[in-house]
């Protein structure tokens, strides 16, 4: 059995597949760069790059593709069902990881604890004066997206005294309530009563620029924006506008569009952001148990059993899956 990984895993990750064949590291996000190592090959474990329906016909002999995370909008799922091939994902291993960066970003934007240390680096002992630091008790935070990570950040949140206000047109409110969030039934409604504004969403053709310039001029000049969820949801120029001309106080971002972020990109000239480079999940617990859900799933479905941690569970209707184990 051969496994190309687009970058290696963990040594946990890593070692569960080398018990069961070859590896083949790429280093590369990009399959189109290795099309004959990918024409050999029964796995692909992708944790950074791509994978679509052209590069997926070049590779006769793949029976899965592994996600070690648990998005999967970097692959044609459809494409891949098409084929038989499971998309192994890894729920929820990370979600504590990006709930708590979550709360990072809001509590160092509350605290405007960046530029405080680099102004006091730099000799400005009295930006402590600037003002623009608040508490969290009693403000709302407005949830997008109120899922399990969703949920998690409202129960931080929730222990700092917020209170918990949530848009998500695929839960009830008595769902949300069970999780001591108000349901609001739209997003421009969030956005008004929102002090804090985080998103928990997929990126998807629907949640495309999910928050552009229109809703941006919605939320309140004091409200800050973090979005831990998927680069895109977010239109990243109509942000930088409402930064730079204080239609939000601030905003905290963890998934850019463009990955890696290159220097010269007009986030990083923005006032009041703090931006981390995708980081929210790579705590050691998180990457541990992306990396081995993500190999146990794989190395279940090369022995041929349907293993329930995929993007496409329809696949196991397909004719290759018929008379197989569940």
């Amino acid at each position: 059995m051969k496994t190309i990984m687009t970058q290696p895993l963990c040594k946990e990750g890593y070692d569960k597949f080398s018990q069961s064949g070859e590896i083949w590291v790429a280093n590369s996000g990009n399959p189109a760069e290795y099309l004959e190592e990918l024409a050999t090959a029964d796995a692909l474990v992708i944790r950074i790059g791509h994978l679509n329906a052209q590069e997926l016909e070049q590779a006769p002999n793949l029976k899965v593709v592994g996600r070690s995370g648990i998005g999967f909008d970097s692959v044609d799922v459809a494409a891949a069902t098409a084929r038989g091939i499971p998309v192994v994902i890894a729920p929820h291993c990370n979600a504590d990881s990006v709930a708590e960066h979550t709360l990072a970003l809001i509590l160092g934007l509350a605290s405007n604890l960046v530029e405080c240390h680099n102004e006091a680096l730099c000799g400005n002992f009295e930006i402590r004066n600037c003002g623009r630091q608040f508490e969290l008790l009693d403000k709302t935070v407005g949830i997008v997206g109120f899922g399990d990570i969703g949920q998690r950040v409202g129960r931080l949140c929730a222990a700092f005294g917020m209170k918990l206000i949530a848009y998500d047109p695929f839960i009830t409110e008595e769902k949300a309530a069970e999780h001591g969030a108000q349901l609001y039934p739209t997003l421009e409604h969030l956005l008004k009563a929102a002090d804090v504004v985080t998103i928990h969403t997929p990126l998807k053709p629907d949640t495309k620029d999910l928050i552009g310039k229109e809703q941006l001029a919605h939320m309140k000049p004091s409200a800050i924006l973090i979005n831990c969820a998927r680069g895109g949801i977010v239109d990243e120029a109509a942000l930088i506008e409402a930064l730079n001309n204080d239609i939000i106080a601030g905003a905290g971002i963890d998934t850019p569009i463009e990955e890696p972020t290159k220097l010269g990109n007009s986030l990083f000239a923005a006032k009041h952001l703090i931006f981390s480079p995708h980081s929210a999940a790579q705590t050691k617990e998180a990457t541990i148990r992306a990396a081995t859900m993500c190999a146990d799933g794989c190395l279940a479905v090369l022995r041929g059993e349907q293993w329930p941690g995929v993007a496409n569970p329809g696949v196991y209707s397909h004719p290759k899956w018929s008379g197989k184990a569940n």
